[in-house]
């Protein structure tokens, strides 16, 4: 069964709106954003030329406390900047109703980006982080099941510090995440 997103549409708030409005990491966020590069000249090409593509919407569910959403955000928007697409931002906390369509190994994890076609129905998701460090995350779950663990929070913290290495490495989140959209929406 398809999901259909429509009853969200014209409900987010702005790409704009939600970096102006951003509570924490802000900074961050903004600098990853001014500094977006492309890596590519045919990635860019090709992002150029879906501005006569008007039926897809997209949404993105993101939290500014969320360093994913800090890391791989910036480069979504500038994408979806090049690429002319109406594109709404859904805080978490806000839309746990669409965020559930979207479950990363059973958790709530953002960002998740929707591509949906004007009627609203999904035609792909992208999100909460590239494959190569998302591999990290999947096999630390896989061998540390139980988070009530007296070790558990250690243990995710060394995770996150590999995931954060793994980020900049190959040109850094630009190229993986601008490669991962391309590949997706190349699909669509």
């Amino acid at each position: 069964m398809s999901v259909n997103v429509a009853y969200k549409f014209g409900k987010g708030i702005t790409p704009r709106q939600f970096m102006e409005g951003m509570e924490r990491n802000k900074e961050t966020f903004a600098a990853g954003y001014a500094n977006f590069a492309w890596i590519r000249d045919e990635d860019r090409e090709f992002f150029e030329s879906l501005n006569y593509r008007d039926d897809v919407r997209v949404l993105i569910l993101a939290a500014d406390w969320c360093g994913d959403v800090v890391r791989n955000v910036p480069v979504v928007f500038r994408v979806l900047e090049t690429a002319g697409w109406k594109t709404e931002v859904f805080i978490l906390e806000e839309h746990q109703d669409l965020m559930d369509h979207f479950l990363t190994m059973g958790g709530r994890s953002v960002p998740v980006v929707i591509f949906a076609d004007t009627g609203g129905y999904v035609l792909g998701h992208w999100g909460p982080r590239p494959a190569h460090v998302q591999e990290l995350m999947v096999e630390f779950k896989r061998e540390n099941p139980d988070r009530e663990a007296l070790d558990y929070e250690e243990k995710i913290g060394a995770v996150r510090q590999k995931m954060a290495e793994k980020y900049e490495k190959g040109a850094g989140v630009n190229a993986s995440v601008v490669s991962e959209l391309r590949t997706l929406i190349s699909g669509m």
